[in-house]
C-alpha cells in the first residue's frame, strides 16, 4: 500500500490571518492552496467570507472557492471527495498541497474520514423542523444542548439544519459528539503536518471586529442586496455568518450600527468553537506571531 499523500494543514480561528500565512507558505514551498472553510464554497459571497483577494489567488492556485451556489445543499463527503481530487492533482504536479480553514468537521473527514453516522430520517426531519417553526429554533438547540451539550455548543442556536441532524443522530442512540470523538482516533488518510495560529485572545478580538467593519464598509450590504434581488422572501436560510443580519439591514429590519454589533459576537462566538475543536484535534501544532516563514518553511520540509 502507498504511503498516504504529504499535505500541510493551515488552521485556526477566523480573523488569526490563515490566509495571508498560507499564501506566503505556498510560496515559499511550491504549494497550492485547498480551502477547507464551509463559508467559502458559495459564488458571489466574497466580503462576509473573507475569500483571499484577486492578488492572492493570483499569487498561489487556489481550489475549492466558488464552487456552489447560496443555498445548495453541502455536506462533509461531498468537500471530502473534491478535496481529494484537488490534492492528487496537486500531488502529481509535484507541488504541495495546503489545506487552508477554520471548518473542523471538513478537517476531521479530509484528516480521518467522514463520520459513521445513521441515514437521514425523512420523518423525524419534519416533526423537529416543525417544532421548531411552532416553538422556536432556540428551544430545539435547548433540547439538543440536554441531551448532546458539546453539540450544543458547537452549533449556533439559530442554525435548524445542523441542530436537527445532530438530534437526528442522538435519537439513533449515540450522540453525535460520541461519534465525533470515536472518530478522532480513526486512522490517518493523509501524512498531515498540522498548523495552527495561536493568536491572544485580544488581539483576536480586536481583529474579528475590525474586520466585520470592513467587511460593512467594504461590501457586504451591496452582497445581501444581490441575495434579495436574485431570491426575493425566499432568501436562503442557510448562509455564512453575517449575511442574515445584512439582509436585515437591506430590508430595513434591522439597523446599521445593531448588525455590526450581532455579527461581531457571532464571529467571536464561531472564532472560540473554532479553537475548542483544534484543542481536541491530535498533532496539532500550535504558531504564535509574528511568522517566521522561512523557518516555517524549513519545518514544513522536514516534515
Amino acid at each position: 500500500m502507498a504511503a498516504p499523500a504529504r499535505i500541510v494543514v493551515v488552521a485556526g480561528p477566523t480573523a488569526s490571518g490563515k490566509t495571508a500565512l498560507a499564501v506566503a507558505l505556498a510560496r515559499k514551498i511550491g504549494g497550492e492552496v485547498v480551502s477547507a472553510d464551509s463559508q467559502q464554497l458559495y459564488r458571489g459571497l466574497d466580503v462576509g467570507t473573507a475569500k483571499p483577494t484577486p492578488e492572492e489567488r493570483g499569487a498561489v492556485p487556489h481550489h475549492l472557492l466558488d464552487v456552489a451556489e447560496p443555498g445548495e445543499g453541502w455536506d462533509a463527503a461531498r468537500f471530502v471527495r473534491l478535496a481529494d481530487e484537488a490534492i492528487a492533482g496537486i500531488v502529481a504536479r509535484g507541488r504541495v498541497p495546503l489545506v487552508v480553514g477554520g471548518t473542523g468537521l471538513y478537517l476531521r473527514a479530509l484528516l480521518h474520514g467522514v463520520v459513521d453516522a445513521p441515514g437521514r430520517d425523512a420523518a423525524l426531519r419534519a416533526r423537529l423542523e416543525a417544532e421548531a417553526l411552532e416553538s422556536g429554533r432556540p428551544a430545539l438547540h435547548a433540547r439538543l444542548a440536554s441531551v448532546d451539550p458539546e453539540a450544543a455548543a458547537r452549533i449556533r442556536p439559530n442554525d435548524l439544519v445542523r441542530i436537527v441532524r445532530a438530534l437526528e443522530i442522538a435519537a439513533s442512540g449515540r450522540t453525535q459528539s460520541d461519534r465525533f470523538r470515536e472518530h478522532g482516533f480513526a486512522p490517518d488518510r493523509y501524512a498531515a503536518r498540522i498548523l495552527a495560529l495561536d493568536l491572544p485572545r485580544e488581539e483576536l478580538k480586536r481583529r474579528i471586529d475590525a474586520r466585520v467593519v470592513a467587511m460593512f464598509d467594504g461590501g457586504l450590504l451591496e452582497e445581501a442586496r444581490a441575495l434579495v434581488d436574485r431570491f426575493e422572501a425566499q432568501v436562503p436560510e442557510k448562509l455564512p455568518i453575517g449575511y442574515a443580519a445584512a439582509v436585515a439591514v437591506v430590508r430595513g429590519e434591522l439597523s446599521r450600527a445593531d448588525a455590526v454589533r450581532r455579527v461581531q459576537v457571532e464571529t467571536r462566538r464561531y472564532a472560540r468553537r473554532q479553537v475548542t475543536w483544534l484543542r481536541g484535534e491530535r498533532g496539532v501544532e500550535w504558531i504564535a506571531p509574528p511568522w517566521d516563514f522561512d523557518d516555517l518553511a524549513r519545518r514544513v520540509n522536514g516534515a
